[in-house]
């Protein structure tokens, strides 16, 4: 189960706290499409506890489009390096 959380003070920040797979994804997808003024958004990864390769290719594309992953963990991290053909 994935819980999502939407704050705001300047820029939006979605913080997300439990198991990010597939069938999370679509949800996450409409809320920050969603954020139609084309602010800073913000994914904080801080109370992620599992995830599976659709999200880890989610929060790369996320990177890509310029959404900010704060508190991401290492082995997260590590493994969106190595989607993007890193070491």
């Amino acid at each position: 189960m994935l819980k999502i959380t939407r704050s705001s003070n300047g820029e939006v920040i979605f913080t997300v706290s439990g198991r990010m797979d597939a069938e999370n994804l679509a949800e996450l997808e409409r809320l920050f499409g969603s954020e139609a003024d084309g602010g800073q958004i913000t994914l904080d990864l801080k109370d992620l506890t599992l995830v599976d390769q659709d999200a880890i290719s989610f929060l790369e594309r996320c990177e890509a489009g310029n959404i900010r992953l704060k508190n991401c963990p290492a082995y997260i991290r590590e493994w969106i390096t190595r989607g993007r053909g890193g070491n």
